[in-house]
Formats: C-alpha cells, sequence, structure tokens
C-alpha cells in the first residue's frame, strides 16, 4: 500500500536526521527517559520532537455494508521557541497522507484513494512548565492542500485554541481544543464549523519510563445534527520511552473505540501509532 511504503521512507529518513542531533554522548538513564516520556504529554514541551502517527480504522454506517477501512498517517513536528521568562511559542503543523472511500466512485465504499490532505497548523504561546499545571492559548488554521477534492475540505479555516493540563510524576491529565470556521475557498463545498477536543489521562510508570491511559479526540461538527456530527471515542493505551543509543525515542500505540458516531457512515475502531524521535532543541542546553 502507498502508506506502508510512505511510512518507512519517513522513519528512515527520521532515524538519519535525529543522528546528527542526539541528546548527548551516551545512552540514556532510566530516570531521563521517564522525565522525557512524562513532559511530551505536553503541546508545550520544550524539547524538539518529530511525531510520526499512523491511524488504522475501521467504519461502519448505514452507507456501506460491513465494515470499511480508512487510514491517516501525520508528520507532526514540535519545535518551540522560547522566550521571555519560561514562557514557549510553537507551530505544530500536521501533515497528513490519507487513504480513504472514495464515494464518488462507489457508493459501498470499496473502492480507495489515497494522496494528501489538508494541512493543519496550530501556533500556541504559553509557560514551559516540565510538571504542574501548564496552560497554553493560540490561533489554529487549515489549509486547502489535499491532492484530491475528496480527501479534503476544499477550505480556507482559522479559529482559537486553547490546552490546559496537570502533569505530575504520577498523572498527566489535560485537554487540548481546536476550533475551525472556514472563511474562503471552493465555495461548492460546505462550510465548516467543527470543534475538536483531545482529552489525556495518563498514569505514570517512572520506573520503565511508561505511561497507561488515552488521548482520543471528540469531534463535533456544528453544522450537522446530533446523530450525524459528533465523534466520541474512548481508548486504553500504552506508551513507553526508550532509548536507541543516545536517541530518545516515545512509542506509543492505542486502540480506540467510538461509544458514539455519526449514523450514515463513523468512525468504529482506530488503532493508533505513535513513533516520536526526541532530537535536540538549540535552545537547551
Amino acid at each position: 500500500m502507498h502508506w506502508t511504503k510512505s511510512l518507512v521512507v519517513v522513519l528512515v529518513l527520521a532515524a538519519i536526521g535525529t543522528n546528527a542531533y542526539s541528546q548527548k554522548d551516551g545512552t540514556l538513564t532510566k530516570e531521563e527517559l521517564a522525565e522525557i516520556n512524562r513532559e511530551l504529554d505536553n503541546p508545550l514541551a520544550k524539547r524538539w520532537s518529530l511525531v510520526f502517527q499512523e491511524n488504522f480504522s475501521i467504519n461502519q454506517g448505514d452507507m456501506v455494508d460491513g465494515g470499511v477501512i480508512s487510514n491517516s498517517f501525520f508528520f507532526q513536528p514540535a519545535l518551540p521557541i522560547p522566550f521571555g521568562k519560561n514562557k514557549v511559542f510553537t507551530a505544530r503543523p500536521v501533515f497528513p497522507l490519507v487513504t480513504q472511500p472514495d464515494f464518488s466512485e462507489d457508493v459501498s465504499g470499496a473502492k480507495k484513494i489515497t494522496g494528501f490532505g489538508d494541512i493543519q497548523m496550530a501556533a500556541i504561546f504559553g509557560p514551559g512548565n516540565a510538571s504542574g499545571w501548564v496552560w497554553g492559548a493560540g490561533a489554529t488554521f487549515v489549509f486547502p492542500t489535499a491532492s484530491n477534492e475528496n480527501l479534503g475540505q476544499g477550505k480556507y479555516q482559522a479559529g482559537p485554541t486553547v490546552m490546559l493540563f496537570h502533569l505530575s510524576e504520577l498523572w498527566n491529565k489535560g485537554f487540548f481544543v481546536q476550533h475551525w470556521w472556514s472563511y474562503a475557498g471552493d465555495e461548492s463545498k460546505a462550510d465548516v464549523n467543527i470543534t475538536d477536543f483531545q482529552y489525556i489521562i495518563r498514569r505514570n510508570f517512572k520506573a520503565s519510563a511508561s505511561s497507561l491511559g488515552m488521548g482520543p479526540t471528540i469531534r463535533i461538527d456544528w453544522s450537522k445534527d446530533i446523530s450525524e456530527g459528533l465523534t466520541l471515542p474512548i481508548g486504553l493505551g500504552y506508551t513507553k520511552t526508550v532509548s536507541m543509543g543516545s536517541i530518545p525515542v516515545k512509542v506509543r500505540i492505542e486502540p480506540q473505540y467510538s461509544i458514539i458516531r455519526p449514523d450514515n457512515f463513523g468512525n468504529v475502531w482506530n488503532i493508533r501509532i505513535q513513533i516520536a524521535p526526541v532530537i535536540k532543541s538549540p535552545f537547551l542546553d
């Protein structure tokens, strides 16, 4: 499949790139890995990372018979820049590669289409605390960059984003909210009025530099009735940060199940896999 080939390519490139910016000579200690594992739940973490996220989804609904598979692969670099007194600014772009049913060619959903989706970018500022209460605010954008009109919404979008987290040695808890309104783009496409609400609850295990919990995203499409506009998933995933030589790499697998989803066509199961090499920030010692 196209997405698997792309996944291999980007992971190889990431491994080559991160090797040049390793944290320091020698293997990291368990305490250092545990600290990195905990800190990277914070979207404003001061460490630089390259997040590669794979979402393998099974969809069902009145529009199709049985389950229909879709897939999205995201590359999301996080390169925060400190400023002022313990403040951080970060722009978090999301570059998607998408495979999904092409209903314009086959109403059964059996025919698939693969290509680039719409690029998202959240620009956030706030304190760069490694523990305790952490907040952030800013703006979020979506650009109609999809390589096929069926893989994107065809609209320029913008709106606010806010986050609030509490980070501790035992628990990481919080939420990250983005909302988009469309303001320009393809006039034949429907206007956009969508909220994404990601909630995070994870129990940290310092001795193994790992955590157990969930971080799914609730999506609300305000332009539709609640039966078609709400997706509410729950999940349970395992995260562990390992050392590949002197390079910390955070790995996560999290199955998610949508207890509420659109009747016509919605996500039932999603398996999320993340690989995030941590690269050296020039702003940190």
